[in-house]
C-alpha cells in the first residue's frame, strides 16, 4: 500500500527571519511559541532526517508545504520575493528526492495577481500539485473578491487548494480564548480548538460568498476532519436557502471538498466521514513535524478500512487528482 501525506510542512530560513521582522499587530503567536525549536529545526530540513521519518510512519511520499502562516500575513513586495524563492527551493528538493517528495505552492497572497500568476509557474514549469493557503490576507479574509484570481488560476489549472488552519485575531483570540495563563491560551486558540474553528469557518465563508458558484470545478481539501464542518453539516444546511444559495452546504462539501485526518489518527473520526463524505472524498495527511507517528501508524490506521477505500484514501484518490491537472 503506498501512503501519501498531504499535510506535510517546511520552512525557510529566509521566511523565518520575515516573520521576525513583522510589526507586533501582524505577527502570529504560534511561530514564537515556547518548546518550539526541535520542531523549527525539523521544519528547516528537507532531507535524510525527513526521509527517515517518514519510513518509521509508514507514509512514502509527502506533498510539502511552508507551514503556518506562510507569507500571508507579509507585506507585499516581501511576499512576492519569497513566494519565488520557496518555490524554488521545495523545487529543487522534489528533484533530489523524486520519489518522496511533491510539492503545494507558497502564494504571496498580499498580491493575489502575483500569487495567481506563481500558482501557474509552480504547477507547469515546477511541477507541483496545487498550493497551500489559509484564511486571512492579514485581516482580509480570503472570499473577499480582490484573491479570487486565485481561485480562477487553481480552476483552470485543476489543481487543488489545501486550506489550512491559521491563527485566528488577535480580537478573537482576546474574546474567546484568552483568560488564562499565555501556554494555555496559547494552545486554546490554536491546536486545542481555535484553529480548526477558524479554518472551518473559512471554508463556509467561501461557500457562502459564491466561490464555488463562480468557479464549481475548484477543489479544495481540508485537514483535521474537515475542521469541524463536517460534524454540523445539517444544522449549517439551514443557511442554504437564507443565503440564496444554488445548493445546499452539504453538496457544496461533498462536490468540491476533500478532507483529511490532518494527523488526527481516529477511527471514530474516519467513520464519521465516510459516512458524511464518502471514501471518494478522503485523503491521508499525517502533520509533519507537528504530529510524528511511528511504527508505522500510518499503515495500522488504515488497516480498518476495506481494500477498496484503503487504496483510495492511503493514494489513489490524490493520483487521479493530480493526474487531471492541466500542465
Amino acid at each position: 500500500m503506498r501512503v501519501v501525506g498531504l499535510e506535510e510542512h517546511y520552512v525557510t530560513t529566509e521566511v523565518v527571519k520575515a516573520w521576525a521582522n513583522l510589526d507586533s499587530r501582524w505577527q502570529d503567536p504560534v511561530v514564537n511559541r515556547p518548546g518550539q525549536d526541535g520542531i523549527r529545526q525539523r521544519l528547516l530540513e528537507i532531507g535524510d532526517r525527513r526521509i527517515a521519518a517518514m519510513d518509521d510512519a509508514g507514509v512514502d511520499l509527502q506533498v510539502a508545504s511552508l507551514t503556518s502562516p506562510g507569507l500571508f500575513n507579509l507585506a507585499p513586495a516581501d511576499a512576492r520575493a519569497l513566494q519565488t524563492d520557496c518555490n524554488d527551493q521545495l523545487a529543487a528538493a522534489v528533484r533530489a528526492y523524486p520519489d518522496r517528495l511533491q510539492g503545494f505552492a507558497t502564494l504571496a497572497a498580499p498580491d493575489p495577481d502575483a500569487a495567481a500568476d506563481e500558482l501557474r509557474r509552480a504547477v507547469t514549469t515546477l511541477g507541483f500539485n496545487g498550493a497551500l493557503i489559509f484564511s486571512r490576507v492579514r485581516d482580509q479574509p480570503i472570499d473577499h473578491h480582490d484573491f479570487w484570481p486565485v481561485f480562477e488560476a487553481a480552476e483552470e489549472l485543476g489543481a487543488p487548494l489545501y486550506l489550512h488552519p491559521q491563527s485566528p485575531p488577535p480580537s478573537v483570540r482576546e474574546a474567546y480564548y484568552s483568560g488564562f495563563d499565555d501556554i494555555v491560551s496559547g494552545a486554546f486558540a490554536t491546536h486545542g480548538v481555535g484553529w480548526h474553528y477558524d479554518a472551518g469557518v473559512q471554508l463556509l465563508r467561501l461557500i457562502l460568498a459564491g466561490v464555488f458558484d463562480r468557479f464549481p470545478k475548484l477543489q479544495v481539501i481540508m485537514g483535521h476532519w474537515g475542521e469541524t464542518v463536517l460534524f454540523f453539516l445539517e444544522r449549517i444546511d439551514r443557511m442554504a436557502g437564507i443565503a440564496r444559495l444554488e445548493r445546499s452546504v452539504s453538496e457544496y462539501v461533498r462536490s468540491n471538498v476533500f478532507v483529511t485526518p490532518g494527523g488526527i489518527f481516529s477511527t471514530r473520526y474516519l467513520r464519521w466521514a465516510l459516512d458524511v463524505v464518502g471514501a471518494d472524498r478522503i485523503m491521508f495527511a499525517a502533520d509533519y513535524p507537528f504530529v510524528s507517528p511511528d511504527d508505522g501508524a500510518a499503515h495500522h490506521f488504515l488497516d480498518v478500512l476495506d481494500d477498496d477505500d484503503r487504496e483510495k484514501i492511503a493514494s489513489g484518490n490524490w493520483d487521479r487528482l493530480c493526474a487531471a491537472i492541466r500542465r
